[in-house]
């Protein structure tokens, strides 16, 4: 008797869910068992494998949205960044997780990661390589339409889709921003605030990086609102 819901996809796998997501291909990439140092290993590649599949999905929404920016398509685009923030919200949460691990026994795992570093993600190269772009194809629209930042903001009526763009890309700096600063409080948390990461990175300088913003505009222009309202009484 012929199966009706037997698999139809190419590939390894009892179901065609397994062919199409190919899980014995991704259950397949963490430590085994008698490969593990501790037993904690898997929750330390669990972690950063998946943040570098949400990341990569983050990056290429950002990519997409500067496209869709430059074609003159800002609702598609504001879909998209949303999607690319809340993507980095889920790699913020993954760090909870880090921090379940005993800062005694993390050390045992430490050893076995070589010269690998937070550094070295693929995931966050992408997003410093497509955020500047982004920038620039909103800074260019602005330019298209007319305002400066400073009246995008306060004449939001007249300016609304830039108005909201505007605000979508400092929630996409923000949640970077706030990955940022969790990463260093869970690496103080788990090897402490006054040593050197495994590429001699000491976390001091680590935390220096919080600071960092890649749309300073966006965040000068706050400062500027501030300032305007004091001038005017307001």
């Amino acid at each position: 008797m012929t199966d009706e819901f037997a698999p139809i996809l190419p590939g390894p796998g009892e179901s065609d869910y397994e062919r199409y997501l190919r899980t014995d291909e991704l259950l397949s990439l963490q430590k085994t068992a008698d490969e593990w140092v501790h037993r904690d290993e898997l929750l330390f590649q669990t972690v950063h494998q998946s943040s570098e599949l949400w990341l990569k999905h983050a990056w290429t929404e950002v990519e997409e949205a500067t496209r869709l920016i430059e074609a003159r398509d800002l609702a598609a685009a504001l879909r998209l960044m949303r999607r690319a923030c809340a993507a980095v919200r889920y790699v913020v949460a993954f760090l909870e997780h880090l921090e379940l691990m005993s800062p005694w026994e993390y050390q045992e795992i430490r050893r076995v990661l070589g010269h690998g570093s937070g550094f070295d993600s693929p995931g966050f190269r992408e997003v410093r390589r497509v955020s500047p772009p982004l920038y620039a194809a909103f800074d260019a629209l602005r330019k298209e339409r007319g305002p400066t930042l400073l009246e995008v903001y306060t004449q939001g009526r007249e300016y609304e889709d830039l108005y909201q763009l505007a605000e979508q890309l400092v929630d996409w700096d923000e949640q970077v921003g706030i990955w940022r600063f969790r990463h260093v409080k869970m690496v103080g948390r788990v090897i402490g605030e006054d040593v050197v990461g495994t590429q001699g990175t000491p976390v001091e300088l680590l935390a220096g990086l919080i600071k960092h913003k890649m749309f300073p505009e966006l965040w000068r222009v706050r400062t500027e609102l501030t300032e305007l309202a004091k001038s005017t009484g307001g």
